[in-house]
């Protein structure tokens, strides 16, 4: 069980809960608040004056007053009436991260919601109850409604949830010994209104990206030694001279793991060849400037996780107000940054791939990289692989948060589309991972025809990492789970930690 401060919470906390199945609780310093909001929003209830979600319809309708005995009916009825989401089930360890979101928000002591809310959702984490939620239907403003709608029903014993199977709401809770809850006065707008849904995917997306990048640190160097390219263009004095952290950093790391390299020895004389292409020469460059970015979309993220985002807010001084927390515009763009520092990643990592292939370029490696080309193709279509992925991406990293449409009757008139820009990191993540992971492949195999000749240490140990799940490219072979496996090396970190990269966020 993890622990979280809301307001506190950080991003190793975030990817711990999604990567390992942990369930989280906020700290017992957050009772307070929750209580005390709570208290006001239930005299705002009972009073004469109308205050917007509490007793009132919503949106449009917020005209609309609501007699206090129909308070529990309109809780229900804005819960049942948004559970309008489709598409395929959002995978269990995001709907993990998106309930932990929504107590951080709602731990904020500003929601106005009851403690039975809060600890109804902690149980639920605690057991194991996921509920089912839709892909799709989320315009990312006035909060991501429909996707949430979904986890608040399961908590009313309606819609659907995961407790080992997939259940009717109501029966997943009664299998973990839990009660539905009846919904308070602003408690269904309360779960419904917030960011929580796109927050969660666009986290994933950055956790997904940073580890390729990490990756790709370690594969962009073996490739360099692979195809005997020069290290002279990761002159620290170089990279000082225009000052950005992230390129700085890329070159330092590139230094380190191809210190102490024989083929790279080998041609600091008489080597006819005075420049590499970019995809060698410009690694601090490119990767270096998606890190930066990577980094400030996480900055970005992490403050919206510890965010307060639906509405109305109660602020501390007892007033409550109506304002607009809910629209996710930073999320959305955290997730095209994201997006463009993927695609980005990927692409000069197939360049490097396509390099390392194409016998003209490779400084004498053999065509597609076997030792009997013509008779065996190699790894002829892992590139072509990579290059439709890499292309995809680019399609993919197009800004999203561009696009808005007005919908409920042009009362939310303009939306942030985070949702979708966030969801479709999942693809572009797995793309980036694949395309990495056959660069591993192939510098890997370049390295190896290189021989008497041996590469770093460091170098050195992630080959033998992959060597122990992906065999040496000989006679041609069912390729398809070498690049799984590969994938997989890149998703779980393996690589970066061979080679003993610690670069975080």
């Amino acid at each position: 069980m993890l622990t979280l401060v809301p307001g506190d919470a950080t991003l190793d906390q975030l990817e711990t809960i999604w990567r390992e199945d942990l369930p989280a609780r906020l700290a017992e310093a957050a009772r307070p608040g929750i209580l005390a909001s709570a208290g006001m929003i239930a005299a705002a209830a009972a009073g004469d004056v109308g205050v917007y979600g509490v007793n009132t319809g919503f949106g449009k309708l917020a005209s609309v007053r609501i007699a206090p005995e129909d308070t529990a009916m309109l809780q229900r009825n804005l819960i049942l009436s948004h559970c309008c989401g489709v598409g395929e089930p959002l995978a269990l360890p995001a709907v993990r991260l998106m309930m932990a979101l929504k107590l951080l928000s709602l731990g904020r002591g500003a929601s106005g919601v009851r403690i039975e809310v809060v600890e109804l959702i902690e149980s639920m984490l605690a057991h194991g109850v996921m509920p089912m939620v839709p892909e799709q239907g989320s315009v990312g403003a006035s909060g991501d409604l429909a996707p949430l709608a979904h986890m608040a029903a399961v908590m009313l014993g309606h819609g659907e949830a995961f407790e080992g199977e997939r259940l009717p709401g109501g029966e997943a809770l009664s299998r973990a010994g839990l009660t539905p809850v009846v919904l308070g006065a602003k408690e269904g707008l309360a779960l419904i209104n917030g960011t929580q849904f796109s927050t969660a995917l666009a986290l994933i997306g950055l956790f997904r990206t940073w580890a390729a990048a990490r990756a790709a640190l370690v594969t962009s160097a073996m490739s360099t030694d692979a195809i005997m390219g020069s290290t002279a263009p990761m002159h620290p004095d170089i990279h000082s001279l225009r000052g950005h952290a992230g390129q700085i950093e890329v070159a330092a790391i590139t230094r380190d793991l191809l210190d102490g390299s024989e083929i790279r020895e080998s041609h600091r004389e008489d080597d006819l060849r005075v420049q590499d292409p970019y995809c060698i020469r410009c690694q601090p460059q490119v990767t270096g400037a998606a890190l930066d970015l990577l980094r400030f979309a996480g900055r970005t993220l992490l403050t919206e996780a510890n965010a307060v985002t639906d509405n109305p807010l109660v602020l501390s001084d007892g007033q409550i107000i109506s304002g607009g927390n809910f629209h996710a515009e930073p999320v959305a763009f955290a997730a095209d940054q994201i997006a463009l520092a993927a695609a980005e990643i990927g692409a000069i990592s197939q360049r490097r791939v396509a390099l390392m292939v194409d016998p003209a370029l490779s400084f004498g490696l053999p065509p597609f990289l076997t030792p009997q080309p013509g008779l065996n193709s190699g790894l002829m279509i892992a590139e072509v692989t990579t290059a439709a992925l890499m292309s995809e991406n680019k399609h993919l990293a197009a800004p999203c948060s561009v696009d808005s449409t007005p919908t409920s009757a042009n009362q939310e008139d303009h939306v942030s589309m985070a949702a979708h820009g966030a969801r479709r990191l999942g693809l572009m993540t797995r793309n980036l991972a694949v395309i990495v992971g056959v660069e591993a492949i192939c510098a890997a195999q370049g390295i190896e025809f290189r021989a008497p000749l041996r590469t770093s240490a460091p170098i050195a140990r992630v080959i033998e990492t992959i060597r122990q799940r992906i065999g040496t490219m000989g006679e041609d072979r069912y390729l398809a789970p070498d690049l799984t496996a590969a994938q997989a090396m890149v998703e779980d970190g393996v690589l970066a930690e061979a080679a003993g990269i610690t670069a975080a966020y």
